[in-house]
């Protein structure tokens, strides 16, 4: 194994965010992905806490990337700043000042993509649609899974049911590695509570948000997804947001919506490679005016 795994406290403006880092440890980065984990959960999410198959960081560190799984504000390090959390632009600007300390004082390759899970999808879109301009940080591209933009009927107003067996949150359980519920306990940590403040706006925010991407987006939705409103309109709905041809929706077989933690994880995430890999070969899309930074929409 050619990979280094290691955590670290980055400074985003004065808030500490705790990170799980991998980098290729004898060259340097192609690029530098930003592992974005969903509610309830923390970074570890992507470091396959039940079976090697499902690690993230080892897999694209070891394809020549190197990822940074931050807890997202209001989790780990940040927690006893953000006891409350913070609200989807508020974190999308965190986790941005995170990633630029990071990036003082190590090598990012061609630029910075977004691979993000459920809630975390929601950050990465505020991120997409509001990237600061930086030839030195571009924003090559976003892979996002367990996120679409109408919920189904009356899921988000269910209890979490994150400790295993929940029906929206996993689906199967013969979908999963043994040892997994178990292992997703040592994940888990309180909601914060404006992270809740925003469900009821999120569909008219997803189209608004999706109309200024200019990046291309890759939206993977398990066979088993519950949380979402999927029926055939619904799923054209969600590609049809972003500009003509930018967005791709494709589904992900014998999966449930904590995707990365399940048996089909291994194949998902050299998928997400791969449409990075395809992201390093596109011109840069660069927007005609400059997006305000990690405005709130």
């Amino acid at each position: 194994m050619n990979t280094a795994t290691r955590s670290l406290v980055l400074d985003a403006d004065g808030i500490p965010l705790s990170v799980l880092v991998a980098e290729p440890r004898d060259r340097a980065p192609k690029a530098v992905v930003l592992a974005i984990h969903g509610r309830g959960m923390r970074g570890a999410y992507f470091a396959g806490p039940a079976h090697p198959d499902t690690d993230l960081l080892t897999l694209a560190a070891d394809l020549g990337y190197t990822v940074l799984a931050p807890d997202r504000p209001g989790h780990g390090a940040s927690a006893h700043r953000l006891p409350h959390g913070q609200l989807i632009a508020d974190q999308a600007a965190t986790l941005h000042a995170a990633l630029t300390d990071y990036a003082r004082a190590h090598d990012t390759g061609a630029g910075v993509q977004l691979l993000a899970h459920s809630f975390g999808g929601k950050i990465a879109l505020q991120l997409a649609a509001h990237w600061p301009h930086d030839p030195h940080l571009p924003l090559l591209g976003a892979d996002i899974s367990g996120l679409a933009q109408h919920y189904a009927p009356g899921a988000w107003d269910r209890p979490d049911d994150l400790a295993g067996g929940g029906r929206l949150n996993w689906g199967p359980l013969h979908l999963y590695p043994p040892g997994t519920f178990h292992a997703a306990r040592t994940l888990l940590t309180p909601v914060p509570a404006l992270e809740s403040r925003e469900l009821a706006t999120w569909p008219a925010r997803y189209r608004a948000l999706a109309a200024r991407v200019r990046v291309p987006v890759r939206l993977t939705l398990a066979d088993h997804e519950h949380w979402w409103r999927l029926d055939p309109a619904a799923r054209t709905a969600l590609t049809a947001a972003f500009p003509d041809g930018l967005a791709h929706l494709v589904t992900a077989h014998r999966a449930g919506h904590n995707l990365s933690l399940g048996h089909a994880a291994r194949p998902y995430h050299l998928r997400a490679l791969a449409f990075t890999d395809d992201c390093l070969t596109r011109a840069p899309h660069t927007p005609a005016t400059a997006a305000p930074a990690l405005a709130t929409v």
